[in-house]
């Protein structure tokens, strides 16, 4: 009782514990109880744990817990906690064991008095008291008992709690840092634990495995597949290790899928089912490179895991993907990253860094999310940084307009860094595009009037490194920075004017030494850096100009020479005797002007990421961009595969017995092909089913089938359809894990129309016996052609008659919205498409826009057909010794196209030149993959030496970017592209001449391209003028009223931009052409086309 109103009086110990150890830190740290007060309250929590009543002791313990879990020092009890070790109360002996894992490092002797205590509880009956117990005695750092440890860890490697072994997994890795010759005895208990099946264990062991003996690969030879299958089911941090480990496994067992021609999806199935008909097609054809069943089911088995909430193991899979996937398959990432830049700007940092590499070498990747990384004026000054690092990564010709609007306001950022850094990329998008230099450099000569002093500095050190790339046709933006040199305060803007005027002296003879008698005056008073470049100037312009400047080198020598700076006087008398001859000066003199005025290489501005790829994305070298300790390099892939028979398991029973339960939404109509995952038993069923099925009508079936694509139906009805689902033989691995590839995505869609269109029985019927039109035959043979997973063609029904290649879109997305988990698919995710999508709903803004629209534009443009001066040129798409006969040549017809108004409309002319006919020419793949293009319709035959016109509709996106695709034959597919000019993206556009100086007012600045051109006399009449413009670019003619001035407009196809070309005739045969429109990249493009028929005769 006295105890209780010890305590009670005390008024809460906590509270007083609090306040005494918060006393004794501000003390300079003082042990704790030092003083009077606290050490009675320290003494009563004594009390409590001494007490021979349970409550207090939990009581008492709980608060001990409370203090460590707050940072509070409770070192002073532990005598009195470690007395309460044999306590038989189970909740009071987690709560010592807690405070024991703290301690027992501190207090080693005492904790070694209570081993006895550790060893009896190792065996106790509760799983929690053992693995505490195995954890407060691997917390021991005590060489003397590293034999009772590995006792331990043994028998604990052995327990039947999956707790307890995790728990030996823990302690392994403790035991190895405080003893590492136990290395070979805790390789055999990692061993024993790596064949564990517990979800919870595989984690902890793997981890172990990192730690101890990293380079036994042969340990994970028989546990990979067991790995790769249980991982979804791992705790979150277990995954990362082990995805970490199996990214190193792989590169060293599997050889690469970056080769060319590496064929993935198709021919690895085939191998991995052993199917005998594909076997035999493969002998026809040279064998390409197939990847190892085992290579594919890490990257099936570790897809789903880009849905984790947890960001490190999204951030693992994706570099998984990147070091290990085949190079079309990495886009499924891109997604999941971008998820997680919603995420807290730690996260951010980390992704961003990780996404700023992955973009220097895949653009394509992120450049539909490139919106994502727009910067907001909440991100801090390192995320800006990095965004503005990506956007200038993704820059290219389609897209640099937007990035340079969306820069320009950068460039205004009060964060003073962050303009500076936009700036540097400007400078770099300068010189990677080289069409939008001008434009670039026009923009930065602007901003050096800003008043901010910063943004000056930064654009004068970037104009300097530009015009190093093309100093002849810029000396009027050098001339320019000389006037703002006595405005510009930063030492690093000044230095570069003067490295500009010595370099380009000889372009303003008259600038150089004014600027050099200016600094003579304020020599004195400079940084270092700009009196470096002053000595230069002088010796340069001495060398060039010595009537002028004689004197004022000599004076800035002389003050160079008595400079507090070491540097400077160095260099000062190196100049004094490389310049000016004397006896001594030698045989260097005469080579002065070969030393200092060298041409000099122009910079290469390249990303700060650029060499970070030698690192393994994710990891903390990456991030810091150097090599941390501990770091493991990925080692290059093998140029032969090991034995990949080394992975094989003996025991296959519970493969079997489970196969059939995830399989039933789909199998196999070929029972040969799923030999090694069903039994015999299942295999005669399937037989069974898919005799059932042939009796039942083709409209039946096709409905079953579009269920069992969906997964929803029972198991009686999949069995019915097993014949038509037979297409995909791996519908088991798809239903399991929901981790298809992209190709197979592709093959699946060309089933999914099958569902929407159900003909009557008798058409397909017509079909099954051969009497229907060679087209129906055509899709169902086009499958097969493209490597769809077919076992047998002849026993599956036809594929019901339709335009699959037409509608092959739609049902994709519908297909996928099925089976993908709506995580990822959040509103702003949908990748920003190249042209703006059709809104159902039209909001006020856009109503009062296209209110403002004269449909007599629209009207003009309808009007304009192909022009009358002559015939179009026609272009070469297939020649008949590549096509096996089959020709084709393409043209534009300028003509607006009837499918969609965004469309360039081409035409195809199909020519057999072969000695048999030709059948179903259609179109297949198309690259990139979304591109727009609408297809002509499949032609069924075509005849020898006969010709056929048809019509197809592309949208470039307003790009030159060539449009990549197959045209395909029954038996032949054959890659082509059609590569626009950039005239032919425009249609013409009809407007008065005041509305053209309007429109032209709004589209200045960086809007506008121009170029000054010496005319052929015969092109110099307004009739030759029109004609040339109109043979390069579709646009109208605008009326005139000046003779002298040519006017003409048109929109882009896909946006509707406006393109306003002016020609301007000047004396003497010169005229001034401009081109103005938002697509700078589209202007210098056609600026240059317009030039040459122009300029020739």
């Amino acid at each position: 009782m006295s105890t209780i109103a010890l305590y009670n009086d005390q008024g809460g110990a906590e509270a007083a514990v609090e306040a005494g150890q918060e006393n004794s830190s501000s003390t300079g740290g003082a042990a704790f109880g030092l003083f009077s007060s606290d050490f009675k309250k320290n003494e009563d929590l004594k009390e409590m744990l001494e007490s021979n009543k349970e409550s207090l002791k939990l009581d008492a313990m709980k608060r001990v817990v409370g203090l460590i879990s707050k940072g509070k020092n409770a070192s002073e009890l532990f005598p009195a906690v470690v007395k309460n070790v044999a306590s038989k109360n189970i909740e009071l002996k987690k709560l010592v064991y807690v405070y024991l894992v703290r301690y027992a490092e501190e207090q080693q002797d005492l904790a070694l008095l209570s081993i006895s205590t550790f060893q009896r509880a190792l065996k106790d009956p509760n799983q929690f008291i053992r693995g505490s117990a195995l954890r407060v005695l691997s917390s021991i750092r005590v060489p003397i008992i590293v034999p009772i440890m590995m006792l331990a860890i043994k028998e604990a490697a052995a327990d039947l709690s999956p707790y307890v072994r995790k728990t030996s997994a823990h302690a392994i890795q403790k035991l190895y840092s405080l003893d590492p010759d136990q290395k070979e005895q805790l390789i055999e208990v990692i061993e024993k634990l790596l064949k564990d099946k517990s979800t919870l264990v595989a984690g902890s062991v793997v981890m172990a495995f990192e730690e101890v003996c990293p380079d036994r690969i042969d340990l994970i030879h028989k546990n990979y597949r067991k790995l790769c299958n249980l991982l979804v089911d791992v705790e979150e941090w277990g995954q990362v290790v082990i995805i970490s480990m199996l990214t190193r496994y792989a590169r060293t067992q599997f050889t690469s899928p970056w080769k060319e021609g590496a064929i993935f999806d198709e021919n690895n199935d085939k191998a991995f089912y052993d199917s005998d008909s594909e076997e035999k097609k493969d002998t026809t054809e040279a064998k390409p490179y197939i990847m190892d069943p085992d290579h594919r089911l890490l990257l099936r088995n570790t897809k789903p895991l880009l849905q984790s909430r947890n960001t490190a193991v999204v951030m693992c899979v994706a570099q998984l993907y990147w070091h290990l996937a085949p190079t079309q398959e990495v886009n499924i990432v891109t997604k999941s990253l971008v998820r997680l830049l919603r995420s807290h700007r730690e996260v951010q940092y980390i992704v961003l860094q990780n996404i700023a590499t992955m973009s220097i070498q895949r653009k394509g990747m992120f450049e539909p999310y490139m919106k994502s990384f727009y910067v907001r004026s909440t991100d801090a000054t390192h995320i800006k940084t990095l965004k503005l690092e990506i956007l200038t990564n993704l820059a290219n010709e389609a897209n640099i307009s937007t990035i340079l609007r969306e820069f320009q306001t950068y460039v205004k950022s009060q964060d003073k860094a962050f303009a500076a850094a936009t700036i540097q990329a400007i400078g770099r998008c300068a010189t990677n595009i080289t069409d939008v230099t001008d434009t670039c450099l026009s923009g930065l000569v602007l901003l050096l009037s800003n008043r901010d002093e910063t943004v000056v500095a930064e654009s004068v050190v970037v104009i300097k490194k530009l015009l190093q790339t093309q100093p002849t046709q810029h000396s009027e933006i050098i001339k320019h920075m000389a006037k703002l040199f006595d405005n510009i305060t930063v030492s690093m803007a000044r230095a570069s004017i003067l490295w500009l005027m010595g370099e380009y002296c000889d372009r303003v003879p008259k600038i150089a030494p004014d600027v050099l008698r200016k600094m003579a005056k304020t020599f004195t008073a400079e940084e270092d850096i700009v009196k470096l470049q002053t000595v230069n100037l002088a010796a340069k312009l001495y060398l060039t100009n010595s009537k002028q400047t004689k004197l004022l080198t000599q004076y800035i020598l002389n003050l160079g020479k008595y400079d507090q700076s070491y540097d400077i006087r160095d260099r000062t008398r190196f100049i004094r005797q490389l310049i000016v001859p004397n006896e001594k000066s030698g045989a260097l003199n005469k080579y002065a002007r070969r030393i200092l005025l060298a041409p000099k290489p122009a910079p290469v501005l390249e990303s700060s990421f650029k060499d970070r790829e030698r690192f393994q994305l994710g990891t903390l070298s990456h991030s810091l961009n150097t090599k941390a300790a501990g770091y493991q390099e990925l080692s290059d892939w093998p140029a032969v595969a090991p034995d990949q028979s080394v992975r094989n398991v003996e025991v296959i029973e519970p493969v079997q017995e489970w196969a059939p339960s995830v399989g039933k939404t789909k199998k196999s109509g070929k029972p040969k092909s799923a030999d090694k995952f069903y039994s015999d038993d299942e295999e005669e069923k399937e037989e069974e089913g898919s005799e059932s099925s042939k009796d039942s009508s083709s409209s039946s079936s096709s409905s079953e089938e579009s269920g069992s694509e969906s997964e929803e139906e029972s198991s009686e009805e999949s069995e019915k359809t097993s014949s038509d689902s037979g297409k995909s033989s791996s519908g088991s691995e798809k239903s399991s894990s929901e981790s298809e590839t992209e190709p197979k995505k592709k093959k699946k869609t060309k089933k999914a129309p099958q569902k929407k269109s159900k003909p009557p029985a008798a058409f397909s019927d017509s079909d099954e016996n051969g009497n229907g039109p060679v087209a129906q035959a055509s899709s169902s043979s086009a499958e097969s052609s493209s490597g769809s997973e077919t076992d047998s063609e002849d026993s599956d029904p036809p594929a019901t008659p339709q335009k699959k290649k037409d509608v092959k879109s739609k049902p994709k997305a519908e297909v996928k919205s099925k089976v993908e988990v709506s995580l990822l698919d959040l509103v702003d995710f949908s990748p920003a498409p190249t042209n703006a999508p059709k809104s159902s709903v039209i909001s006020s803004s856009l109503l009062s826009d296209l209110e403002g629209l004269s449909l007599s534009n629209i009207s003009s443009t309808m009007q304009v057909t192909t022009p009358s001066f002559g015939p179009v040129k026609t272009y070469e798409l297939l020649h008949h010794m590549t096509g096996k006969g089959l020709s084709a040549k393409y043209h534009f017809p300028r003509q607006p196209c009837l499918y969609e108004p965004s469309m360039v409309a081409v035409q195809v002319i199909l020519t057999n030149s072969s000695d048999h006919s030709l059948e179903e020419i259609h179109i297949g793949e198309r690259s990139p993959a979304g591109l727009n293009i609408h297809c002509f319709n499949t032609i069924e035959r075509l005849e020898p030496e006969a010709s056929v016109t048809v019509s197809m509709g592309i949208d470039f996106s307003d790009s030159t970017q060539a449009a990549n695709f197959q045209l395909c034959t029954k038996e032949d597919q054959f890659s082509v592209s059609i590569q626009p000019a950039v005239g032919e993206l425009l249609m013409p556009s009809s407007m008065t001449e005041q509305d053209y100086s309007k429109e032209q007012g709004k589209l200045l600045g960086m809007n506008e391209t121009s170029a000054t051109i010496t005319m052929a006399t015969a092109n110099t009449s307004s009739q030759a003028i029109s004609k040339q413009v109109l043979s390069v670019c579709n646009v109208g003619e605008v009326p005139s009223s000046q003779k002298s001035v040519h006017r003409f407009a048109g929109r882009t196809v896909s946006s509707g931009a406006l393109v306003l070309v002016c020609l301007e005739l000047k004396e003497s045969s010169t005229a001034l052409l401009t081109i103005n429109t938002e697509k700078s990249v589209m202007a210098s493009m056609l600026l240059r086309d317009l030039k040459q028929p122009l300029v020739q005769a």
